[in-house]
């Protein structure tokens, strides 16, 4: 599974063979969640409220992962994007 980011117990990734519209994933021990990249909108979340919240959050560095969704559509390595702190 390739891993974009870690965060406060989260772990978020983009899968190469995803369809739909561009997406990630966000898991944590409790659940997970897919959100949409482009209009940054949950697709679907077992995840409690604050650790949801921290995911919304964290795409302020979306627009940097719009280029992995092309990367991961072609089979490329996935680079890391810095954590929310």
């Amino acid at each position: 599974m390739p891993t974009i980011s870690r965060f406060f117990g989260i772990v978020i990734a983009m899968y190469y063979d995803d369809q739909g519209h561009p997406h990630f994933r966000a898991r944590h021990a409790d659940g997970q969640a897919k959100v949409r990249i482009d209009r940054v909108d949950v697709i679907d979340s077992a995840l409690d409220v604050r650790q949801l919240r921290l995911v919304l959050a964290w795409p302020s560095c979306i627009e940097r992962s719009s280029s992995r969704t092309r990367r991961a559509r072609a089979g490329e390595t996935l680079l890391e994007i810095e954590p929310l702190r």
